[in-house]
């Protein structure tokens, strides 16, 4: 039976993954910080699981994550622990560097010293990619990050990159696109606007407070990536792949799809566009090539972005129907 560590296993990412594992069998350890009330909302259905259990560490603390590799000795690490709301890293721009790029570094430098057959997955993003140098990207394309958590996502990149190459690591970094589920924090666009679509459906809300519309995002299905996540570390060679759809859609898109999956065609009297939504370095467009992970990890993306907003929006009206 195989063991891995999962880092933000609370979160949408981490806890899609903690399933696949668990249905393939594995040991999941998941990992979380610190706190006086642990959000395991993602997780609640978890609790009781024979081949589940958590551990505290922290990302910022190499000690910490230190002992848990000694006490674990895990064949898969997972890093999904970030400050992943790119908008807040223009608030917190010295946390998010801590957090992204120098929590990276704790954690490979913790498996060189204490478990060096851990294969090592890192949750990178589209958001090195910035202002789209080549679209759409695929791993060959220069980055051009456009906001402090996108610097530090470039940053931890790189440091995987180096600690395989200089030590041996099966190290990978997984460039992820946009993608989201019924899981995704309320704070993100998607589940801001799914979130709303209900309330006004159900008479809790009169309109939605947004920022850029024309914003072009690369959206999938979350349940769909961290297969792929996992199949990066079944390779023989460690290896930096592109996950996305190739298909970009707008925010005008999404708002589109989630009104009329509650019957309302006309949807501009429900949106208000916010000042304070627009960010200082907008990332226009985002769009990225898989074709690297289609012919050497054999991952497609199965659930469409019309399916994807319908099941969150339908997920959405049950939460709020049964509070």
């Amino acid at each position: 039976m195989k063991t891995a560590i999962i880092t933000g296993v609370n979160g949408m990412d981490g806890s899609h993954l903690a399933d696949l594992l668990l249905s393939k069998g594995y040991q999941v350890v998941g990992l979380e910080r610190r706190a006086s009330t642990p959000n395991r909302t993602n997780t609640a259905h978890l609790e009781g699981h024979p081949n589940f259990r958590w551990v505290t560490a922290d990302l910022t603390d190499q000690s910490s994550l230190i002992q848990v590799l000694s006490e674990v000795q895990p064949h898969e690490f997972y890093n999904l622990a970030a400050q992943s709301f790119v908008g807040v890293s223009w608030q917190i721009p010295e946390a998010t560097l801590s957090i992204n790029a120098n929590g990276v570094l704790n954690c490979l430098e913790a498996i060189r010293k204490v478990s060096d057959h851990t294969r090592f997955y890192q949750a990178s993003t589209s958001e090195m990619f910035g202002k789209m140098i080549e679209n759409p990207a695929r791993e060959t394309t220069p980055f051009y990050p456009r906001s402090p958590y996108g610097v530090a996502k470039v940053c931890a990149y790189w440091m995987v990159r180096n600690y395989r190459e200089s030590h041996g690591m099966h190290a990978s970094n997984g460039i992820l696109f946009n993608h989201e589920s019924e899981r995704r924090g309320h704070e993100f666009v998607t589940r801001k606007v799914t979130d709303g679509v209900a309330r006004i459906a159900l008479g809790l809300a009169d309109h939605i407070a947004l920022g850029n519309l024309d914003s072009l995002r690369d959206w999938g299905y979350a349940p769909d990536y961290v297969e792929g996540m996992w199949r990066m570390l079944q390779q023989d060679e460690p290896g930096d792949y592109v996950l996305a759809t190739g298909v970009s859609h707008s925010i005008r898109d999404l708002l589109t799809i989630a009104f009329d999956e509650v019957g309302i065609d006309d949807w501009q009297d429900y949106v208000v566009q916010d000042p304070r939504f627009y960010r200082p370095a907008e990332v226009d467009v985002l769009c990225g090539d898989a074709t690297l992970a289609r012919e050497i990890l054999g991952w497609e993306p199965e659930v469409t972005f019309e399916e994807m907003v319908r099941r969150m929006v339908r997920n959405d009206m049950n939460l709020i129907e049964n509070q």
